[in-house]
């Protein structure tokens, strides 16, 4: 098993995540592409999966990728950090938002999110 497995998050596969956003796999492909979306291979089949918080689904509607993770993905991955090591830092509480980001992300504090991943840069 492998850190990202030891997360406490429900995974989708990119087929799960084109059907809750209800658009095709390949522009599932390209969002991963252009950072809207980050993917690792995970479980048994080591398989390219999406946590699915990383998505809002409203009721009766198509779900959406969340709003801020794409320039928080940019800030990490300038930061040096690894598509793995970006979903670890999401998924791990952190001491001075007092949450894991993902869920200070969903509740709309993405500033306090960047300014929280800015050391990573040190």
């Amino acid at each position: 098993m492998n850190d990202v497995e030891a997360l406490d998050t429900r995974w989708l596969s990119l087929p799960e995540v084109a059907d809750a956003l209800d658009v095709r796999l390949r522009d599932v492909r390209t969002m991963l592409a252009e950072r809207r979306l980050v993917a690792v291979r995970q479980g048994p089949n080591d398989a390219w999966s999406v946590p699915a918080d990383l998505l809002t689904v409203g009721e009766g509607d198509a779900g959406r990728v969340l709003a801020s993770l794409r320039g928080t993905l940019i800030q990490l991955g300038d930061a040096g950090l690894t598509d793995v090591e970006c979903v670890i830092w999401l998924f791990s509480e952190d001491a001075e938002l007092g949450e894991r980001p993902i869920d200070a992300l969903r509740s709309g504090r993405t500033h306090a999110v960047r300014r929280a991943a800015q050391p990573l840069a040190f």
